[in-house]
């Protein structure tokens, strides 16, 4: 697939079965998201792979995660079903170093940011798709905990990877180039 045709194509799509990458196209999604652009060589991410038994304890992190932030019964179960929407999960971590004055904060997140969407590309790219989840849990403690956060660590993204049971037949945005692009 050409580079165009990627960054083009890629959609987001929730409904994901196996299978899901192997480790080799893991290590291929992996060395994209290296390729981000990284002001000061930080390397500010770190990524956490969750499949199979793993999918059972991110569902019960998602439920602390209600409970803790009384979210009610609704989001309760959306949690239960969240967590297996797909056979593969992968957790992106902004470690932020707020000590670096050259490299804000915001900077560092942005970057994790990036590497998040390289993982979608060259998860695209080999033909699985996938969905960026964030949400309240994604702040919930005992989450931030076993995804290793610390303090000013942020969860950006829960990246859920798969194979279409369903093609995405969502349209391009039509608006105008106008309304996003200007000229100084």
């Amino acid at each position: 697939m050409d580079a165009l045709t990627l960054l083009t194509t890629r959609r987001s799509n929730k409904k994901l079965s196996a299978p899901a990458p192997n480790k080799t196209q893991l290590e291929k999604m992996f060395q994209a998201a290296l390729r981000t652009p990284d002001h000061g060589k930080l390397s500010p991410y770190h990524f956490v792979v969750i499949e199979k038994e793993g999918l059972d304890k991110l569902e019960h992190l998602l439920k602390e995660a209600v409970v803790e932030f009384n979210l009610g019964e609704e989001r309760l179960k959306k949690a239960e079903n969240l967590a297996h929407r797909a056979p593969m999960v992968i957790a992106v971590i902004a470690k932020i170093n707020p000590d670096i004055a050259k490299v804000p904060a915001w900077e560092q997140l942005i970057t994790a940011g990036c590497a998040a969407y390289g993982i979608q590309l060259a998860a695209h790219a080999q033909g699985f798709d996938n969905v960026w989840i964030t949400g309240k849990w994604v702040s919930g403690s005992a989450l931030r905990q076993a995804l290793g956060c610390r303090e000013q660590d942020e969860i950006v993204a829960l990246l859920m990877l798969g194979t279409a049971t369903e093609k995405v037949e969502r349209e391009c945005r039509q608006e105008s180039m106008e309304e996003f692009v200007s000229y100084l």
